[in-house]
């Protein structure tokens, strides 16, 4: 695969004045914290009761974006991050039929290959390897989830220094993972072991800052990966963290969604007339569980929040780095999570249960420990994506609107909660201007779907897309298409073009009023867009085959 990279002190220059870069020592630095699930009302400055006054206060220095998408799961999402395109462009899509809890997706037979190869595709270029060859140390830690093998692990993608979890999760303070043969491990190009006992999000983070310490005096700008593994199941917390919330939940999801939902417009995240969407039938009205029942799941729920909040604690620890550094002023920071809150329950259901019950011990005792395998479930996820329909895996909002801030060089803006439209592919082509890194544009790879968010960081947009802008996904069956305020979307399976819903998400973000049948000439509008462009990102349907 060829590529180009054309670096001139002119581009760099021309680039980094308009991005609005505000040091005069060269182009700024790049932090970029991914929190994993990570819920949509589960920061403090999102209207959340759990303690994030780290991750607060980069929202007060920049802006914090309120319409910010992804993928509905983890893999899509950061696939679509380092291409800026389409996940089914980038490699990362998968065909399923949806529905059966647990059931992972496989490759089905006959179906072209293209698309579906589960691993960064050769029709992209990951944006660190442009980053690097135009002059930027580039380190990742935690989280990859983009290929077992070392062509396509994080060195492969042009991350200089590497200290990665191979799979899509595992357990937080050693390797045994949530199936046999437990997680993988690679740093740099070589297989790595897990350090036993050692806490993932402390570890990344020392990772990450030994690092960029190495390199201090190379005279180059860096671009740090930080994509942790925290909050993503399972609920495994230090010990002086256990019971930091004790007592906070005992009035159970039901509860906190309502006050989350409340929450969130007083914290000026959503508009004051919003409307709650009905709960979902499927869990258990909090009154009908038993004591024991409610003490359980009130405990999953403390230590979720104990989580989130050990993750600002060492988002503080990268800040208090850079200031201690000199590196502050000059670092742009984008912290964001991967999709909607998470609410998998393996331990209790799917392909890994007999592992992870003769593995963990989920007593009441041990929920919390490295001993246990705690899942918060949709119950709770629910309350997190609040003022969303459903959760992580689904197509609705609730499954990718996700947090995202931004600060530092290049955002003129502080304090600023912003509605605009903005997609995870905007982050690629963001941060090659920045660098003053070109994409390929010889036709050895399909061009980027995202676009630069620059112009509007530095003031000088009202918008980062414009109106035509359109946005298409399919991953397992449930598809959508997102045209300015409107959005067709089906979550049922197997894929039914018949299943398509029209909404209107601007006015109506918890997607409860179908719009298909008052808006015929717009669904038949955004019916034709799918057609035309699944086929052009190589969405494959039974039809085709």
């Amino acid at each position: 695969m060829s590529f180009r990279c054309v670096v001139t002190t002119f581009v760099i220059f021309a680039l980094a004045q308009s991005a609005g870069a505000a040091s005069q020592t060269g182009r700024p630095n790049i932090l970029l914290i991914v929190a994993d699930d990570l819920g949509y009302a589960d920061l403090g400055v999102y209207g959340s009761d759990i303690n994030t006054p780290n991750i607060d206060q980069l929202a007060a220095e920049g802006i914090l974006f309120t319409q910010f998408h992804t993928a509905p799961l983890c893999e899509p999402t950061r696939a679509m991050l380092l291409s800026g395109n389409n996940n089914h462009v980038a490699g990362v899509a998968a065909q399923s039929y949806v529905g059966v809890a647990g059931v992972p997706s496989e490759h089905i037979p006959g179906v072209p290959l293209a698309g579906y190869e589960n691993q960064l595709s050769d029709r992209v270029v990951p944006f660190p390897k442009l980053l690097q060859g135009a002059g930027y140390d580039t380190y990742s830690v935690g989280k990859w989830h983009l290929g077992l093998e070392l062509e396509n692990s994080p060195y492969a993608a042009g991350f200089s220094r590497s200290f990665n979890l191979l799979q899509g999760a595992g357990t937080h303070f050693d390797d045994k993972g949530y199936y046999e043969g437990g997680s993988l491990y690679r740093e740099g190009q070589e297989l790595a072991e897990y350090p036993t006992g050692r806490y993932s999000t402390e570890f990344y983070t020392d990772k990450l800052l030994e690092y960029i310490e190495a390199d201090r005096d190379s005279g180059k700008p860096f671009f740090a990966f930080a994509a942790y593994t925290s909050p993503h199941w399972p609920m495994q917390v230090p010990d002086d963290y256990l019971d930091l919330y004790a007592g906070h939940y005992d009035d159970g999801y039901d509860s906190l969604r309502e006050r989350r939902f409340d929450s969130l417009k007083e914290a000026g995240i959503i508009p004051l007339d919003s409307q709650l969407p009905p709960r979902n039938d499927r869990n258990t009205p909090w009154q009908q569980l038993t004591a024991e029942e409610q003490r359980i799941e009130s405990r999953k729920m403390e230590l979720y929040a104990s989580m989130v909040d050990n993750l600002d604690d060492h988002v503080g620890r990268l800040i208090g780095y850079l200031k201690d550094k000199d590196l502050y002023n000059n670092t742009l920071i984008i912290f964001m999570a991967d999709n909607g809150a998470a609410a998998e329950d393996f331990y209790n259901g799917g392909p890994y249960q007999d592992y992870l019950r003769a593995t963990f011990d989920n007593s009441y005792e041990k929920m919390g420990t490295a001993d246990s395998f705690v899942s918060y479930g949709p119950q709770w996820a629910e309350a997190g994506s609040a003022p969303f329909q459903k959760h992580k895996g689904y197509t609705r909002e609730g499954g990718m609107v996700a947090p995202m801030i931004i600060a530092g060089p290049g955002v003129a803006a502080s304090g600023v909660i912003d509605p605009t439209y903005a997609t995870v592919m905007d982050l690629a082509p963001t941060f090659l201007q920045i660098a003053g890194a070109d994409y390929p544009n010889d036709g050895s790879v399909k061009p980027m779907l995202g676009e630069s968010m620059n112009d509007f960081l530095a003031g000088d947009s009202d918008a980062i897309h414009d109106d035509d802008y359109i946005t298409i996904l399919s991953h397992r069956g449930r598809s959508f298409v997102r045209q300015g305020p409107w959005k067709i979307v089906t979550t049922t399976g197997p894929f039914d073009e018949s299943n398509f819903e029209l909404f209107n998400v601007v006015a109506d973000p918890g997607e409860m009023h179908n719009l298909a049948e008052a808006e015929p000439e717009k669904m038949a509008e955004l019916i034709g867009i799918w057609r035309v462009k699944r086929k052009e990102m190589g969405i494959i349907l039974p039809e085709d085959l």
